[in-house]
């Protein structure tokens, strides 16, 4: 067998820091690699082969592999950027919208002598114009509406509070209200109550831009120390999925 000779004197050529082989021994190992009909561990053609055994160090034999390789690893790098973008995205939301909420109570206006708000005769949203917190500014006070900044899990709470002379009728409903539909409501109507309270908490989930306000009830007011009269709000977690990251 003609080949197993030549490669080892290819062997003891390098070893020996020559680094170069009589051509025709090279043209023997090539020819016999060429006719070469038995299993190989990685198959060449013939353009491989003379460019292996002319230009060594180019081990074109093993281009298909390293050209797969480089596509692997291509579509890696790929999808390993698109998911540090997406990592980076939810950081952000996640801190640029960690502090939203808001607290603001009811006065009277300057001047006014009436110590009500209401009755009307349709529902009207309360405007809670004293405003003592505002982080992110979702509450608007000449509206009394909070709109979110952005997607997430809210918590609201407000207090309803009112006060009537002993022969006036304690008469109030409040509901607050997500994007115009009531989510809850707080309610007092009796003789015999002069001064009373009503106070709620909830959860909801909104979407950036959802609108939540309470409103007073046709025909009903609230009077007496309006300050009272409390709304806040504060987002518990925003929704990093917002944008389908």
């Amino acid at each position: 067998m003609v080949v197993l000779p030549l490669v080892f004197l290819l062997v003891s050529q390098f070893l020996r820091g020559r680094g170069e082989v009589p051509s025709a021994g090279i043209e023997r190992l090539k020819e016999a690699a060429l006719q070469w009909e038995g299993e190989r561990k990685w198959p060449c053609v013939k353009w491989d082969c003379n460019c292996a055994f002319q230009h060594q160090r180019g081990c074109c034999c093993a281009a298909d592999r390293m050209f797969k390789l480089e596509e692997d690893v291509y579509g890696r790098v790929k999808y390993l950027w698109h998911d540090i973008i997406s990592l980076e995205y939810k950081v952000k939301k996640l801190t640029d919208y960690s502090q939203i909420a808001f607290k603001a109570t009811m006065v009277l206006t300057a001047g006014s002598t009436n110590i009500c708000f209401g009755p009307f005769n349709t529902n009207v949203p309360i405007p809670y114009s004293n405003v003592s917190l505002n982080d992110a500014n979702g509450y608007h006070p000449s509206l009394g509406v909070f709109t979110a900044p952005c997607a997430g899990v809210y918590v609201f709470s407000f207090t309803v509070y009112s006060k009537v002379g002993r022969d006036e009728l304690l008469y109030h409903k409040v509901q607050l209200m997500k994007n115009g539909v009531v989510a809850v409501s707080v309610w007092e109507n009796n003789r015999e109550d002069f001064e009373d309270n009503g106070n709620h908490v909830l959860v909801l989930k909104l979407q950036r831009g959802d609108q939540v306000y309470t409103e007073l009830m046709i025909g009903r007011k609230l009077c007496g120390q309006l300050n009272y009269n409390i709304f806040t709000g504060y987002i518990l977690y925003p929704d990093a999925d917002e944008y389908g990251y």
